[in-house]
């Protein structure tokens, strides 16, 4: 059986007559007639009981109907995606993202797509909260972590890459107070703490938790830090730590090119806090469009290899 043939059939079926496909068809009922025995000849089944007022689909032909309709489905799908290969992608892409992550490495990946698809407009929000995409017009966000708990039936996600939270500190830091040799010293050193996405600092100190696990067995460990100084900017704790103010939990992507330049370096290298994943996050929708797919990949590919990990 070819195309033509699951058409017809299914047309006279919800028809419910010959010359009822015959119009839909836009053939006369002769040629439907003579299509569907030459079918049935081919076949070696009926697949219609004709009577005078009506047809009755047999058996074989109830058979053929539940494959028909999933078959010609594949077959528009098909076409619509191949005409849809034949244009260049056209339209607005509008993301969100975090603002570190979005100026130092997704700035530049998103220029990198547009450039090779000049007919795509990207417009990018920066932000520190997670927008209600669907709500908000965006087509999806990169974020450092995956969508909250809960709302998992809206989102559709895809990591990008893997990302975890490294302790650094300065040289100069390190020099005048010691390298702690194992988690439980932190609690004798000065800690830069970071309160983000909205989290707010705690009332009378600098203090927060940190879970750090170790790369060879996994055993983790949670803590409790302090310091004299606190932020809600990944930023601004990023210069104290650089200026030599204490010992800083951040994520790799963002620190990694002062660790290639020695102006930091890696406290308790064995351990790191593995919460920090890229994750393309976006509404749900039945089909996601071309433009949108397109941009999915390219991340992917373009952060597959963590280009902020030191070269070895």
């Amino acid at each position: 059986m070819d195309r033509p043939d699951l058409e017809l059939v299914m047309q006279v079926r919800e028809r419910g007559s010959l010359a009822g496909a015959a119009a839909a068809l836009g053939v006369v009922p002769s040629v439907v007639t003579k299509r569907l025995a030459a079918l049935e000849a081919r076949l070696g089944q009926r697949l219609f009981e004709r009577t005078t007022r009506r047809l009755l689909l047999t058996p074989e032909g109830e058979a053929v109907c539940a494959h028909a309709r999933t078959l010609l489905d594949g077959f528009a799908a098909l076409e619509a995606e191949l005409r849809e290969r034949q244009q260049a992608p056209s339209g607005t892409l509008r993301l969100a993202a975090t603002f570190g992550f979005g100026r130092r490495w997704l700035g530049p990946a998103l220029a990198d797509f547009q450039r090779r698809h000049p007919g795509l407009q990207v417009v990018l929000q920066l932000t520190e909260r997670l927008p209600d995409l669907a709500a908000e017009g965006y087509d999806g966000a990169v974020w450092l972590w995956s969508p909250p708990g809960g709302r998992g039936a809206q989102w559709v996600t895809r990591r990008l890459a893997r990302n975890q939270r490294v302790l650094v500190a300065a040289p100069a830091y390190l020099a005048a107070h010691g390298t702690p040799g194992a988690p439980a010293e932190l609690a004798q050193h000065a800690c830069l703490v970071v309160h983000e996405n909205g989290e707010p600092p705690a009332a009378t100190t600098a203090q927060g938790v940190w879970s750090l696990r170790h790369a060879r067995d996994g055993t983790e460990t949670r803590l409790r830090v302090r310091g004299p100084l606190a932020s809600n900017s990944g930023e601004l704790a990023r210069d104290w730590c650089l200026a030599g103010h204490g010992i800083m939990l951040r994520s790799l992507w963002d620190v990694a090119p002062h660790l290639a330049s020695g102006e930091l370096v890696r406290v308790l290298p064995q351990h790191a806090m593995p919460d920090a994943d890229i994750h393309w996050v976006a509404p749900w929708h039945p089909k996601t469009p071309r433009r949108v797919r397109l941009l999915i990949d390219a991340l992917a590919a373009y952060f597959r290899d963590e280009p902020w990990k030191p070269a070895r």
